[in-house]
């Protein structure tokens, strides 16, 4: 019997690694097996396309390659990550938490688009992705909402103000602005869980988040 897939999603600075680990860790506290995957998969060769993407090689706005083939890159590497990695521990009955997944295209990539292929653009990545390539679909997906001027500060800490660090999503703002809105149509669309990461302009404290989602998880897995 497969285990549960929980997707923590949200735009860059959100704190999604951090909750990842936490909540992997709570439900291990619970009793269950768990284990975190992170995508992209950076340190394989899978993700050779997104670097360069993102790396700028391909154009130096996100708009330069279009929503279609962006989300081609990200998926190649996803399959290969399942395919190797964890696929059988999934299947095994192991909770898997994931720091990004398919969510991502979705958000990421219809911004790309007129509103009116949003919908169409929803169903091709689901068709693509859970379909054709096989990828097990979340049992359920978490938005960390973290408004975009907040994480912008964030990453400067994390970067220590270096903004070659960046890349070609994170230093264009009105393009995270955007995709905050269309997260936000996603959750509305699929039921993700969104959740509040900020209050009166200050990102909230981690604990405070990792609480609201590990209740929701509990809830989801009859431990509540």
């Amino acid at each position: 019997m497969s285990g549960n897939l929980f997707v923590l999603e949200g735009l860059d600075g959100s704190g999604k690694a951090t909750q990842a680990t936490l909540l992997c860790e709570s439900l291990k506290q619970h009793g269950m097996f768990c284990r975190t995957v992170s995508f992209p998969d950076y340190a394989q060769p899978s993700s050779a396309l997104v670097q360069m993407y993102l790396g700028g090689q391909f154009g130096t706005r996100p708009g330069d390659v279009n929503a279609y083939a962006a989300a081609s890159f990200y998926a190649v590497d996803r399959f290969a990550s399942y395919r190797q990695f964890w696929k059988n521990d999934y299947e095994q009955g192991t909770t898997i938490v994931a720091d990004r997944y398919t969510t991502s295209n979705l958000i990421y990539q219809l911004t790309k688009l007129p509103r009116s292929q949003w919908e169409d653009f929803l169903f091709w990545v689901q068709d693509f992705e859970y379909g054709k390539l096989e990828l097990p679909r979340p049992s359920l997906t978490f938005f960390l909402d973290m408004p975009p001027d907040i994480s912008q500060q964030l990453l400067e800490q994390r970067y220590q103000g270096d903004h070659q660090k960046k890349d070609l999503h994170e230093r264009d703002l009105a393009y995270l602005n955007a995709c905050r809105e269309s997260a936000y149509y996603c959750a509305q669309q699929l039921s993700w869980h969104v959740v509040a990461c900020s209050a009166q302009g200050k990102p909230k404290t981690i604990p405070e988040i990792s609480t609201e989602i590990l209740r929701q998880v509990l809830r989801f897995s009859g431990q509540s």
